[in-house]
């Protein structure tokens, strides 16, 4: 006990000893100490660290309202991006094994999906990357710290670890990289005791089986389109528009697309309770604003996708006069992500305004990271990103949807030229094509610059990310003309598109 006390004294003493070098001499213990060990934070602190700075990186995982708990890495790595995308070719290559008895592949017996086996893999997967992210960091000589941190002073960040302990650390500059995590509904009884997020989905041991998503968003559609993809009943619960902040008419097609594909849509329904009946179910209960009625009805899992909360309030900004949204609770950024408290920085998913995407993130901390090593002083440029909805029809996406576009220059000031095509893999399986779609909105006049493009079908994310190059240079329709298709496939009609909206003519693809 006497030496556990001792231990105990010397590393207070110690971290005072850090508070008092940097006060009495200005010099700190780092050049940069970043918060946050996710994709933006990692990316940061290794590019600040090859550039010659000395980086210190604290991470540390909450864990779920469930008891889910992850490693280094991050939403994307552990609860996001990685496992999504695993789970979402899970559930194509179950709609492939359909199609191939359509070209000739004689497949014996009942085909059924086994939900351990698939967890298991994607969850090796991911603990490989995480392992990965702590050699990288290891290699890069960036200090790695499994510490829960808050901020001091605008030089001072304090970290415990889950025992409790305290460590110091002083650093010229300080970056917050924290991203967000599921928010549950607070007026929902039993929504948090006995639902499920997009933290807990991908780390379940054993099949969420019957699942009511509640919640509209690409998280929501996503998680709803792969369960139904491995053959699991899947119900998504709509307040009001599905994909808000995307094209609607889009957003519309990917909807259908999945009613047509085996999920159901509760429309214009708000959840009431969540209560587990005597069996195990858990019974749901929603106020159905088109019919006026309370409904309800069971399920073996509830998974909430009603947004997500920046995570700022263990950070003790409030202390040192970090400005945030109020009704966000998100970090009030600059152009250069510096704060409203100098020597401390934001960016990713915590940024007011900042686009919630795993690439602008990573993006935005390398460009940080050498403006603050002095090697550079370019700005991330947040217009034109590109992203995905992997929802079982893909939706890729750049730029303004047609309603902004309507918005900002009239709708007698933009051109919509649109097709609906078919994917030449889904005759033979003979598939329905309807809901593929794309639209490429150009200005009106003088060179028709290229505002936004959207594209569902086939390796939507493929198709878009090759056109993202084009449209952030400065596309117009005419460059479009002026490219030739690789044919056949589905990138091809979009430098084939003629028809406009405006025309009212039958913009279906019939032949090349």
């Amino acid at each position: 006990m006497a030496a556990f006390c001792k231990g105990k004294h010397r590393w207070k003493i110690n971290n005072l000893l850090r508070v008092f070098t940097r006060n009495l001499t200005g010099k700190c213990e780092y050049d940069l100490v970043v918060i946050g060990g996710g994709s933006g934070g990692l990316a940061c602190s290794k590019e600040a660290a090859q550039l010659g700075l000395k980086v210190a990186v604290l991470d540390y995982v909450e864990p779920s309202a469930q008891g889910t708990k992850w490693g280094l890495g991050g939403t994307c790595v552990n609860v996001g991006c990685i496992p999504k995308k695993l789970m979402h070719q899970a559930a194509l290559l179950g709609t492939a094994l359909k199609d191939a008895k359509k070209f000739g592949w004689q497949i014996p017996g009942s085909v059924c999906h086994d939900w351990a086996t698939m967890a298991d893999a994607v969850q090796n997967h991911v603990r490989s990357l995480n392992w990965g992210h702590r050699v990288q960091l290891q290699d890069k000589k960036v200090k790695y710290l499994n510490l829960r941190g808050s901020l001091v002073n605008e030089h001072t960040v304090k970290g415990l670890n889950k025992a409790g302990k305290e460590t110091i650390l002083t650093a010229k500059n300080i970056v917050i990289a924290t991203g967000g995590r599921p928010k549950f509904p607070v007026n929902v009884p039993g929504a948090a005791e006995y639902g499920i997020t997009s933290d807990d989905i991908f780390w379940l041991r054993k099949s969420p089986g019957k699942t009511l998503v509640v919640g509209a968003s690409y998280v929501s559609l996503e998680c709803a389109g792969f369960l139904t993809g491995i053959s699991l009943d899947a119900t998504v619960m709509v307040r009001s528009i599905a994909l808000r902040g995307f094209d609607q008419q889009i957003a519309g097609l990917v909807t259908d697309y999945m009613e047509a594909y085996g999920t159901r849509f509760l429309w214009k329904c708000v959840p009431k309770r969540v209560e587990r009946l005597a069996s195990g179910a858990l019974q749901v209960t929603w106020a159905n604003a088109s019919t006026g009625s309370e409904e309800k009805d069971t399920f073996d899992s509830v998974l909430w996708a009603v947004g997500r909360a920046p995570e700022t309030k263990i950070l003790g900004l409030d202390k040192l006069g970090v400005k945030l949204n109020s009704e966000t609770g998100k970090i009030i950024v600059a152009a250069d992500e510096s704060t409203s408290v100098p020597n401390i920085y934001a960016f990713g998913d915590i940024g007011e305004g900042r686009p919630e995407l795993t690439p602008t993130a990573v993006k935005a901390g390398k460009l940080l990271a050498r403006r603050l090593a002095g090697h550079s002083t370019e700005l991330m440029n947040y217009d034109n990103v590109p992203t995905t909805v992997f929802t079982p029809l893909e939706y890729g996406c750049m730029g303004l949807s047609e309603e902004e576009a309507e918005r900002r220059h009239g709708k007698d000031g933009i051109e919509v030229y649109h097709a609906f095509y078919k994917p030449l893999e889904f005759t033979v399986a003979d598939r329905d094509a309807s809901q593929c779609y794309l639209k490429v909105i150009c200005e009106r006049g003088g060179h028709q610059t290229i505002l936004g493009l959207h594209f569902t079908g086939p390796n939507a994310g493929e198709v878009t990310q090759g056109f993202a190059l084009g449209i952030q240079c400065g596309a117009t329709y005419s460059h479009l003309l002026q490219t030739v298709g690789i044919h056949p496939t589905c990138a091809e009609e979009v430098v084939k598109v003629s028809i406009t909206k405006r025309s009212g003519l039958d913009a279906t693809v019939t032949g090349c």
